[in-house]
């Protein structure tokens, strides 16, 4: 394994903690309705928990109303019950086939609360480049036939792809928090 191998697999591995920041980022509801808000509610069907995507297509028709339309219409109850026990402070309500998703307005202390889950969705962003970072340092001490200034170079390298990808969590969760708290 090279120094350059170990860089590019970290990289990769903080892309992929970013990413997943960003995703539970657009799981949490700002103003209006977005189809991505129940991507993190799991639905118990056939004996497993299934993601929100699998069971059913959701929608957005109007900017305070959630569609899911479950692609088994036996699954109703249990799609709307994963919804009803999701922290997302959601109130379904079952038509027929479909389930309606009002969302409540927003109040201030919403708005703080949901801003502490930015924070929290953050900081698990954050531990996953943290933790990243450790396993490149750790394969770049042990390789062998390198001097260790190249060593040095190659984590100051690494210590510089961290603060940015660190920087770039930070930036989507003030963006996100500056969406959450707009009246």
């Amino acid at each position: 394994m090279t120094i350059q191998t170990i860089l590019k697999d970290a990289r990769t591995a903080m892309d992929k903690g970013v990413e997943a920041a960003k995703r539970e980022f657009a799981s949490v509801r700002s103003g209006k309705a977005s189809p991505t808000m129940l991507d993190t509610v799991k639905v118990e069907m056939y004996g497993q928990y299934l993601p929100m995507n699998q069971c059913a297509n959701v929608s957005a028709p109007e900017p305070r109303l959630l569609v899911v339309t479950p692609y088994d219409k036996g699954q109703v109850k249990a799609i709307e019950k994963a919804i009803r026990e999701s922290n997302l402070g959601l109130d379904p309500s079952v038509q027929g086939h479909l389930i309606r998703v009002p969302l409540p307005a927003m109040t201030e202390q919403r708005r703080k609360e949901l801003a502490k889950q930015v924070h929290a969705y953050a900081e698990d962003g954050r531990i996953a480049v943290r933790h990243a970072r450790t396993q490149a340092r750790e394969q770049l001490k042990k390789l062998t036939g390198i001097s260790e200034d190249e060593v040095k170079a190659a984590e100051k390298d690494l210590q510089k792809i961290h603060d940015e990808e660190i920087a770039r969590i930070d930036g989507l969760m003030k963006a996100k928090e500056q969406e959450l708290l707009e009246v």
